[in-house]
């Protein structure tokens, strides 16, 4: 049976389920080595500003190595943080037929790929944009530099057309491209949580006629939370409330200016949510809203979506052009644009029946962003690669 040997920092709740696809479809065999050691995993997350432990399984049903890392500051928001001495070697022993890739920025990442270059095929995935990049000296330089990381890759598996337009900017030809949609567990968010959702509404005054809009996620600069919550505040509804689910260091600065404006009675937070009750926050909602200044993907609008909900999405989020469709799902506004964003609000929620209808296309829609798509692409490119 063809082997991949798969390299990626931890555990993440939206790849594991793909790694144990692989294995129970048994086309091929895989094992996962996970670069940025147990020792490291479960550690500070700087934008929830707390220990984050996920409560879903994520080594269930593969097979999976740790790998020691041993970098001097250990961590995955930095390029020296994952240095596995021995990684090469342990990679070795499993002999692989190809290698697949996950990000390239990482000590460790880099240097597997560039060993394993012309001796076994290198595959890739990553979902990186062109949305955010400014002209100028960097830009330049940055064009050389990764130009010459791709030139290791063989085949990528890119996750929307904002991440294709990233690969062929950077040398890929189409024929090393394939597509492998971004993708969140649909049944699980699917799943009936209507009870729950109706008591949590419940719980926070929210009336079966109100309209709710959320966001869930980190509190930090670059998730622009706090243009939503002044967009809100600009709104002024009398019967439309914003849940704020999460944590992160813009916590007190957003809690100060709920607390100083005149809807603060509409402005609710509930704290850091674990994965399990995530379902229950989105099918509470009626309007899902990612604001963020600059996001590869968004896979909390695939959640959404998923729950049959309505989105707005900033512009910079990657999968805007992918998933959301003014008028049809939801909408897209301008980035960092409070003008254009409380428009879109008055629109979204003067109608909740609207929102209903909105939401079940974007069910519609998101029904095919899956797993098995993923896995099928993975099979087919590393069992071609025997004929």
């Amino acid at each position: 049976m063809r082997k991949l040997a798969i390299i990626t920092t931890h555990p993440i709740q939206y790849y594991a389920p793909v790694f144990k696809l692989l294995q129970q479809r048994k086309n091929i065999a895989v094992k996962v080595f996970y670069t940025l050691g147990i020792a490291a995993v479960n550690k500070f997350d700087h934008g929830f500003n707390k220990v984050v432990e996920w409560d879903v399984p994520l080594l269930d049903g593969y097979e999976f190595e740790w790998l020691e890392n041993t970098a001097v500051n250990p961590g995955s928001h930095h390029f020296k943080g994952i240095v596995n001495s021995d990684g090469i070697e342990q990679i070795k022993k499993y002999r692989p037929n190809a290698i697949l890739v996950f990000g390239w920025a990482y000590n460790s990442h880099l240097k597997i790929i560039r060993y394993f270059n012309g001796k076994i095929p290198i595959y890739f995935r990553g979902d990186s944009t062109l949305l955010n990049e400014k002209d100028g000296l960097k830009k330049t330089l940055r064009y050389i530099f990764l130009r010459w990381v791709y030139r290791h890759v063989n085949h990528v598996f890119y996750v929307g057309k904002n991440n294709k337009d990233y690969y062929e900017r950077y040398g890929l030809k189409k024929s090393q491209l394939s597509f492998t949609p971004h993708a969140i567990d649909n049944d699980r968010f699917e799943a009936d949580r209507k009870h729950e959702a109706n008591e949590l509404r419940s719980s926070l005054g929210i009336s079966n006629n109100d309209v709710l809009i959320l966001y869930a996620g980190k509190f930090e600069p670059v998730k622009n939370v706090e243009l939503l919550l002044s967009a809100f505040i600009t709104l002024k509804p009398a019967n439309v409330h914003l849940l704020l689910a999460g944590d992160g260091p813009n916590e007190n600065k957003l809690k100060d200016m709920a607390g100083q404006s005149s809807v603060t009675g509409n402005i609710h937070f509930t704290g850091f949510k674990n994965q399990t009750y995530m379902p229950v926050l989105y099918q509470a909602a009626d309007l899902f809203c990612l604001p963020s200044k600059s996001e590869t993907w968004g896979l909390s609008i695939n959640e959404a979506m998923a729950c049959g909900k309505a989105v707005l999405v900033s512009d910079k989020a990657g999968c805007a052009v992918d998933l959301v469709e003014n008028g049809k799902n939801g909408a897209v506004f301008t980035s960092d644009d409070v003008a254009d964003l409380v428009g879109k609000l008055q629109q979204l929620t003067q109608d909740k029946g609207q929102l209903v209808k909105l939401g079940q296309q974007s069910k519609l829609i998101i029904k095919d962003w899956c797993f098995l798509p993923i896995a099928e692409a993975i099979e087919n490119k590393l069992l071609n690669e025997a004929h």
